[in-house]
């Protein structure tokens, strides 16, 4: 007999709220529509892989760890820092296991062990996942920047320091060495 997969069901329409919430330290920044936390997930997802194979870990374990390091979002809500120093913050070992009750075990402990991983901070890959969502904070702060938000050069500087693979630094120097639409200038042959 097949397990039951209205668990997993229930928890695929909760993703996708993700979809819509936003990332809320930036509205201290002066951005009134900013990223969603599934936007950053994304993004963090493939400057995790990008770290994780400059750094001699597995590039596809990282990138696992990052994508789900914010699901508990869609039951706590993007506390920015300023909000935990008064509300503290949910353990997300404990969200994950909420959300993951009624889904086959095998599903259930998995995801459990990825959002365990990513919390101890021991695992090479967990330290490239962490780095990630640093640094896609920072390169989301370049991009604010550019647009006229001068606050978020506050978040630029904060992630950078919070920044421990080598690679994460280095990455860190390219990004701040380059203008948001390089890239574009490059593709064009305009440089």
């Amino acid at each position: 007999m097949a397990d039951d997969l209205s668990a997993v069901a229930h928890f695929l329409y909760e993703a996708g709220t993700l979809k819509n919430a936003r990332r809320t330290g930036w509205w201290m920044a002066g951005i009134r529509d900013p990223e969603s936390v599934a936007e950053h997930s994304w993004r963090t997802s493939l400057i995790a892989t990008v770290i994780a194979r400059l750094e001699g870990a597995d590039p596809a374990r990282a990138a696992l760890l990052a994508v789900w390091h914010d699901t508990q979002e869609t039951r706590t809500g993007d506390v920015n820092y300023l909000g935990k120093k008064y509300t503290g913050s949910a353990d997300p070992r404990h969200v994950t296991a909420d959300q993951t009750a009624g889904m086959p075990d095998i599903l259930a402990s998995a995801l459990r062990e990825v959002v365990a991983e990513y919390e101890d901070k021991q695992s090479p890959e967990a330290a490239c996942a962490r780095d990630a969502d640093k640094l896609e904070c920072m390169l989301q702060g370049i991009e604010y920047r550019a647009q006229g938000h001068q606050s978020a050069q506050r978040w630029i500087d904060n992630s950078q320091r919070r920044l421990t693979t080598d690679t994460g630094k280095r990455l860190a120097e390219a990004l701040l060495a380059q203008d948001p639409l390089d890239w574009l200038r490059t593709a064009l042959d305009e440089n």
